[in-house]
């Protein structure tokens, strides 16, 4: 299986299927670092950073990637902090996409 950092999300539209139990536990394997939240229906991460600034450069740097996607995570961020939740709504859970954009995320913050 290739990298999912090096896949790219495919479009969604209204009833998009989301993922099984056992695709969402296989995919979690890929992002070990990430959570799973909200009944298995979103996957969160957070990072701390020195300060303000340092954060919202993270921030900055991962929305291109999110852009670039067209599969958009919730942040909320401030001081010191950086939290990224990520799930496909139109699925009314875990996705492809998701899994996929919380890679090259990562891939991103161990850069």
């Amino acid at each position: 299986m290739a990298s999912l950092a090096e896949d790219h999300c495919s479009a969604c539209s209204a009833g998009a299927e989301s993922l099984s139990p056992s695709e969402i536990t296989a995919h979690c394997a890929h992002v070990p670092q990430w959570q799973l939240i909200a009944d298995g229906k979103a996957i969160m991460r957070r990072w701390t950073f020195k300060n303000y600034a340092a954060a919202l450069e993270f921030v900055q740097q991962f929305s291109i990637i999110a852009e670039q996607e067209n599969h958009h995570p919730d942040v909320a961020f401030g001081w010191g902090y950086v939290e990224v939740t990520l799930t496909t709504h139109s699925a009314g859970g875990l996705h492809i996409n998701d899994f996929i954009v919380a890679a090259k995320i990562d891939v991103l913050a161990a850069s």
